[in-house]
């Protein structure tokens, strides 16, 4: 039997998850309060397993609320139920101690699931969360790669030949005498190198360009 608190300011919505999980025969809600703070003070004398709470509430709100469980009742597993989709709020979630994040109109199916879940020690995310994070993630790689592309072949072909050179460990003296040009020529060149691949020493270069596949073997 999993033993659930729930933590809601509207009574409607705590009516509503009560007749969900009552139809669940391993679900037992336990108790209920209006916020964090009127939760802390019936925990003593309740004990539960899950404290299934929404975020945005009076007094005290879900992410402060979460850090004093943490803190307080180390072993109580939080499951956040709210209509917030923004993941820096989710992500300061989970980072204070939440172990699963499920949106309000998520089904009833999965919202038991979540419960369940948490309740055995593992993490949840809702699928429409997880999902919009993944659309996002995807709409971002082509750009990145684009510009990766970019950088990867917008090296000079005296660049890349100065590059394999100082990737051998010649000086710039050295690669002016075997290329028959300036040392200041070679100065240049290696600053260009710098600066377009982002790094600050010879050998972030140089490991940058071993990561590329710039030099050859």
């Amino acid at each position: 039997m999993i033993r659930i608190f729930l933590v809601d300011d509207h009574a409607i919505m705590r009516d509503g998850l009560r007749a969900i999980l009552a139809a669940e025969s391993f679900l037992q809600v336990v108790g209920e309060a209006t916020d964090g703070q009127d939760l802390l003070a019936q925990l003593p004398t309740i004990p539960a397993d899950v404290v299934l709470m929404d975020l945005h509430m009076p007094v005290l709100d879900g992410l402060a609320t979460t850090h004093v469980l943490q803190q307080q009742y180390p072993h109580l597993r939080i499951l956040i139920l709210s209509m917030v989709t923004h993941e820096r709020t989710i992500g300061e979630l989970l980072a204070a101690g939440a172990s699963g994040y499920v949106l309000k109109n998520a089904d009833k199916t999965e919202i038991v699931t979540a419960i369940h879940a948490v309740a055995t020690g593992k993490r949840f995310l809702c699928s429409e969360i997880g999902l919009a994070l993944l659309d996002k993630m995807l709409a971002t790689e082509p750009q990145a790669l684009a510009a990766h592309s970019k950088d990867t072949f917008h090296l000079t072909h005296r660049e890349r030949e100065i590059l394999q050179l100082v990737a051998s460990g010649l000086t710039n003296q050295q690669i002016a005498d075997k290329l028959f040009t300036s040392r200041r020529t070679v100065e240049t060149h290696r600053q260009s190198l710098l600066e377009k691949t982002g790094v600050k020493n010879t050998p972030s270069l140089i490991k940058h360009a071993m990561e590329q596949g710039w030099l050859q073997p």
